[in-house]
């Protein structure tokens, strides 16, 4: 195989599957007779992996803060997220540590707890850890829920709206209005490539609550950034102006948090929402990437060994090469998006489409193809990035990040997105139109 991606887990074929779910829905929305052809896998490989291919001013970015990570604990490990500032202070806050506290401190405070007590712990402080587990034990887990290796579910709403016909060809979203309200990684992905197909994408922020500037650069292509703080009642009721004039609701926050500022959605819409944890126990938790990569099994299954006989259970945890749920989860619900929207151009009918990383990291684990003795994975060439000026705080910056996981849209090949990303909550809440 091409060695992109490479894992015990078949990440490729994960990744590489999305790509091609939104590439068939784009060709059945836009009305095509002809079959997509497969992408390329390098491509596919470079999106996944963008972070790691971002530049600024040529100088790369640092993914994790020091005290996210795994940590080794009295009876195994646990994995903490702690890249936004709110986060690491919960952290620190359930810890006991002072503010200044480093990876060292945490590590020694840690070391003599139980990777259950951690878990506990963080979940009732708002902090985020969790216990590393096997994927035996992470399917006898209570946080598990309902359990599924269908990522992406659609739900059909029995609205009294009228048809919207899509526009034909390879960019089937033109027109469509998109109001974005996610974050961090798996949410973007999903609107940057509704962008990418046509889709005027409007992403919304709480002005108060941070935002990671390269991660923004790295996931924000083709869209717009305005900034409205929706426990304001005005701006409130400007952001509802905004979803009234909408075709579709992106939404990344825990399950109920937008519903009750008092948004909603209108008759005809499409909902999707973004989510780390399925239906259950553990459905309100905060949850990332890493996080369920941990907590499902796929940490301790991509982990190292002493002895190549020995229990995944005495592994020395690992992840994946590339953040892959949060990535798929995005292609994956952006192609149940374009097929909900396609639905609803016969209809009238809107619809609720469900994404949930941990059904994502279940697909996987369940997938045929595993390579526990895998190589290195195989970096992306440098035909597969792009550079930009843009300006940032004033000054002009240059700008490298990954092209589209879509090589082509139809019989037009595709070398980057609409537009670079620019500064985060820089433009008017306003539709461009």
């Amino acid at each position: 195989m091409t060695g992109f991606l490479s894992a015990t887990l078949p990440v490729l074929d994960l990744a590489v599957g999305s790509v091609v779910a939104v590439q068939r829905a784009a060709a059945r929305a836009g009305r095509s007779r002809r079959s997509p052809r497969a992408p390329d896998p390098e491509r596919v490989a470079a999106a996944f992996t963008s972070d790691r291919l971002l530049r600024l001013d040529g100088s790369p970015v640092d993914g994790f803060a020091p005290l996210s990570g795994f940590f080794a604990v009295a009876d195994g490990w646990v994995r903490t997220h702690a890249n936004y500032p709110h986060h690491r202070e919960h952290l620190l806050h359930l810890t006991d540590l002072p503010d200044d506290a480093g990876r060292d401190d945490l590590a020694t405070h840690l070391s003599a707890w139980s990777a259950q007590d951690v878990e506990d712990a963080a979940a009732a402080a708002g902090a985020i850890a969790v216990r590393v587990r096997t994927a035996e034990e992470w399917r006898s887990t209570p946080g598990r829920g309902v359990g599924s290796a269908e990522p992406v579910r659609t739900r059909v709403r029995e609205d009294d709206a009228r048809p919207v016909p899509l526009a034909r060809g390879p960019r089937p979203l033109t027109g469509v209005r998109v109001l974005d309200l996610t974050r961090v990684i798996a949410g973007p992905v999903a609107t940057r490539t509704l962008a990418l197909l046509g889709a005027d994408v409007l992403r919304v922020d709480a002005p108060g609550l941070p935002e990671i500037g390269w991660q923004h650069l790295d996931t924000g292509q083709g869209k717009r950034s305005t900034l409205l703080d929706l426990r304001d009642a005005a701006d409130l009721a400007h952001a509802q102006e905004l979803l009234a004039g909408a075709d579709v609701l992106v939404t990344g926050y825990r399950p109920g948090a937008i519903e009750s500022l008092g948004l909603h959605v209108p008759p005809g819409a499409v909902h999707a929402r973004v989510r780390a944890w399925d239906d259950g126990p553990w459905a309100e938790r905060r949850g990332f990437d890493s996080i369920v990569q941990a907590a499902s099994g796929i940490a301790l299954v991509e982990g190292t060994r002493d002895g190549t006989s020995g229990p995944v259970a005495d592994a020395t945890p690992g992840a994946l090469p590339a953040q892959a749920l949060d990535h798929a989860t995005g292609y994956l619900v952006a192609a149940a998006v374009v097929d909900a929207l396609a639905e609803r151009a016969a209809d009238g009918c809107g619809r609720e489409v469900d994404g949930v990383l941990a059904r994502t990291a279940a697909a996987l684990l369940a997938a045929p193809g595993r390579d526990p003795a895998h190589g290195a994975p195989r970096p992306p060439g440098e035909g597969c990035v792009v550079g930009h000026g843009v300006y940032l705080d004033g000054r002009r910056t240059a700008l490298t990040t990954a092209r589209p996981a879509l090589d082509r849209l139809g019989d037009e090949p595709l070398d980057d997105y609409p537009a670079p990303a620019h500064a985060w909550g820089s433009d008017p809440p306003r539709w461009s139109s």
